[in-house]
């Protein structure tokens, strides 16, 4: 049996730094730190479309390969990684279209990565949506601006997503 507990044992709480620069004064107000992120987000959309037209190239070179059967075998983390950056960039700056259908990219990929069967047709499909949501005609569109395209994208993920593992894929 375990003996009584110290009665001259003393427990005092221990401060960490972290704590100690959370008690801080200092800062900057909410308004002005809003302020200052959308000030900056509005220089990234600067050098926006210079990364887009080089991550969408990158993109394009890596699908052809996959096409032309030379693709290294770990292409889908590396096709995966791209759509999330480029459905989480266009988001952070409001480019609603953008982020829809690299959204719905990445739910094929998933699907993929998941080993369903998949064809070539449907990332295409997607890449095509995502050059011409790129232009600047399209880019400040939302999804339900363009209900013939986001039905169709839709149409497509589902039906990549929905296929179990081993499942043939019809082809158009």
């Amino acid at each position: 049996m375990a003996k009584s507990a110290n009665p001259d044992a003393r427990i005092f709480a221990v401060e960490t730094r972290f704590q100690r620069l959370a008690k801080r004064a200092g800062g900057i107000p909410r308004d002005k730190a809003i302020e200052r992120a959308q000030t900056e987000i509005e220089e990234v959309k600067s050098g926006f479309d210079n990364w887009l037209d080089a991550e969408l190239q990158e993109f394009a070179s890596l699908i052809k390969s996959v096409e032309l059967g030379e693709a290294h075998p770990a292409w889908i983390e590396s096709a995966n990684f791209r759509s999330r950056q480029l459905r989480d960039s266009a988001t952070t700056l409001g480019f609603e279209l953008l982020s829809f259908i690299a959204n719905s990219l990445c739910e094929i990929l998933d699907a993929i990565q998941a080993d369903n069967k998949y064809n070539m047709e449907s990332i295409t499909c997607h890449m095509d949506a995502l050059m011409l949501a790129r232009q600047k005609s399209y880019r400040r569109l939302t999804p339900e601006q363009v209900p013939e395209l986001t039905k169709g994208l839709r149409r497509v993920a589902k039906h990549v997503s929905i296929l179990p593992p081993g499942a043939e894929v019809e082809q158009s």
